[in-house]
């Protein structure tokens, strides 16, 4: 039987909770919801709640901006990495294979031209 607690989609978090959580500030998170990457659910007080998931994204953005990337930037890539394991997931639920160099966390090689 699977519960909430197991869902990663579940908006289970405050802000406040949320920012805590990451280690980051409410701003923050209010940050990268003007910025389209995530938009979390409302309580029905109108407060933000966050799923684990989102969080996930929340924190990989973090690490993309301490790099020095720009907010928009880190959030298209986010974005961007988000859909492409998502469409793994996808492939491998209908039953498809991904080999080694298709892997989402994985960069590719380049190659001089």
């Amino acid at each position: 039987m699977s519960t909430s607690f197991d869902d990663a989609d579940y908006p289970a978090y405050t802000m406040g909770r949320a920012a805590d959580m990451i280690g980051v500030t409410p701003a923050f998170l209010r940050s990268i919801g003007a910025a389209g990457l995530i938009e979390p659910e409302r309580s029905l007080g109108g407060h933000r709640r966050y799923s684990r998931h989102q969080l996930q994204l929340a924190v990989r953005v973090r690490q993309m901006l301490d790099e020095g990337l720009l907010l928009t930037a880190a959030c298209r890539i986010v974005t961007l990495e988000d859909r492409l394991a998502a469409a793994h997931r996808h492939i491998l639920e209908l039953g498809g294979t991904i080999t080694e160099g298709e892997i989402a966390s994985q960069p590719t090689k380049t190659s001089a031209a």
